[in-house]
């Protein structure tokens, strides 16, 4: 065991030692609201509502949900937030994250976007990732009938076409580029198709070094295997293979719409199991490093813990460029702070775009916080600690 196995997670001062304290209130105020989901949920309703009325509640939103977890609402606008998380030795995924407009036109934009981020993120070592959601580029219903099997009319079978057309030019702007690629993870209904299309990616672009990552939500019980099949058809191919392991994001919505419709439940009957397989998925990766990277993306201490440990039982140095960790910006920073001061690979998710835009991620941020067992009330006493210890020195 090397002297870093045991990483201190209870540091406040090195987690937040690039926030001022007036930010530190801020976040406070934020995150002590999270603790009452009732408040969340009548206040995400609210919000709404007066957005539609076109009532001035803009800038309540930008000054506290969107000042939390988002970088900006440009890319531009979004580089103070990257220059401090950079000064700490953290990088940057910086992520466009408004919903896709559902038409042919707004998808065409959003890859105008997706290539702003790339020629962007080329300049700046500190951005070492781009990220797309399919959503974004594709028609939701086109794809969950492509995953049903369902014949596609002529017209559709274009525009699916025009799907693949569209993410094999932003990614291979990004390999060109020399940046990694991930496509994040999304409902169960479409990630079949999702994974078949990135799958094609990683043995077209994957040759020579892992620039396409496929993203695995473990709280659904076949991701592990699935990322396993994953592995062994794309290594087969000669190609390299790179994922992001996350626990997910849909749960509810699964679990409802299984209910509804009548089929099995895709998610993990508990948290113990999903934390096994989450597990279980990065002891894998560091098995098979040799032709695989990984992003880990979890706010779990337990897991963070447990990758340090195994890294360092096979020897692979702590700035290996195949191995990151990530978190969200706004959450987890006593892990993505200490990690990176310990001189770990660790990156920022950093959304951007008009803050009535991004109104679906904030409420999703939001919403997990609340829904997610102790994170906000995690997040909450560390800043509270953190608060704590600065007036005890002043």
């Amino acid at each position: 065991m090397s002297e870093n196995s045991k990483i201190n997670f209870e540091d406040t001062a090195t987690a937040f030692a690039h926030k001022s304290t007036a930010r530190l209130w801020k976040s406070h105020f934020v995150f002590s609201t999270m603790n009452y989901p009732w408040v969340v949920k009548l206040g995400t309703s609210v919000t709404s509502a007066a957005l539609k009325m076109r009532l001035p509640v803009k800038g309540l939103i930008r000054n506290t949900l969107f000042d939390q977890f988002c970088g900006g609402e440009s890319i531009e606008g979004s580089e103070p937030r990257m220059i401090l998380l950079a000064q700490s030795n953290v990088k940057t995924i910086l992520d466009y994250s408004v919903e896709g407009e559902a038409s042919e036109d707004g998808y065409d934009e959003a890859v105008e976007e997706a290539l702003r981020v790339s020629e962007y993120a080329k300049q700046h070592v500190s951005i070492p990732f781009c990220v797309l959601k399919m959503t974004g580029i594709a028609s939701t219903r086109l794809m969950e009938k492509k995953q049903k099997g369902e014949q596609l009319t002529p017209q559709e079978a274009k525009r699916f076409d025009r799907v693949l057309e569209r993410i094999d030019t932003i990614v291979g702007r990004a390999v060109q580029n020399d940046m990694k690629f991930m496509i994040d993870a999304e409902e169960s209904w479409i990630q079949d198709v999702i994974d078949r299309i990135t799958y094609d990616l990683m043995l077209k672009y994957n040759k020579e070094k892992p620039y396409v990552y496929n993203t695995y939500q473990l709280y659904r019980h076949e991701a592990l295997a699935n990322m396993k099949a994953g592995f062994e058809e794309v290594t087969k191919g000669g190609c390299y293979f790179a994922a992001k392991l996350v626990r997910g994001a849909y749960m509810e919505k699964e679990r409802d719409r299984a209910e509804e419709k009548g089929y099995p439940d895709p998610i993990q009957t508990n948290k113990k199991e999903t934390d096994h397989d989450y597990n279980m998925a990065l002891q894998f990766a560091i098995e098979h490093i040799d032709k695989f990277a990984l992003c880990a993306g979890t706010h779990n201490e337990d897991s963070c813990q447990l990758l340090v440990n195994l890294m360092d039982t096979h020897n692979i140095k702590k700035s290996d460029d195949r191995v990151y960790f990530a978190q969200l910006l706004g959450m987890s920073d006593n892990i993505s702070f200490k990690l990176a001061s310990l001189g770990y690979n660790v990156a920022k998710y950093v959304p951007y775009g008009p803050v009535e835009k991004v109104l679906p991620y904030l409420f999703r941020r939001a919403d997990e916080n609340t829904s997610i067992a102790g994170q906000s009330g995690r997040e909450y006493s560390l800043i509270r600690k953190e608060l704590k210890r600065r007036r005890s020195k002043s």
